[in-house]
């Protein structure tokens, strides 16, 4: 997937969450949860190859933090793109209900 995908896909979780709960904040936490965390994962798989000697064991708590392991765009994008898009739905529509709320 890329960064289209990833937000398109976000935005999509985000909605039904939304429907069911009638919260676009937590739809937004959830979707952009998923993305996040599927990017630490695979950042602590690169950990692991690239300086664990292969075993899981050898990864430190914060070695999916090591600033050695995001060295492409995409890496980034693939959670930050999820978060902003689900953010800005998230924005525009608590504004938009705030105002239909405060105009009648």
């Amino acid at each position: 997937m890329n960064l289209v995908e990833h937000a398109v896909v976000a935005v999509a979780i985000q909605i039904v969450i939304a429907l069911a709960t009638r919260n676009w904040w937590i739809g937004a936490a959830l979707a952009s949860g998923y993305f996040l965390g599927r990017e630490v994962a695979q950042a602590e798989y690169r950990w692991i190859e690239q300086f664990g000697d292969g075993l899981r064991t050898n990864l430190p708590w914060w070695g999916a933090l090591d600033v050695r392991l995001w060295t492409e765009r995409a890496q980034v994008a693939d959670w930050l793109g999820p978060i902003l898009a689900t953010t800005l739905v998230a924005v525009v529509i608590t504004r938009r209900r705030k105002s239909e709320n405060g105009a009648g």
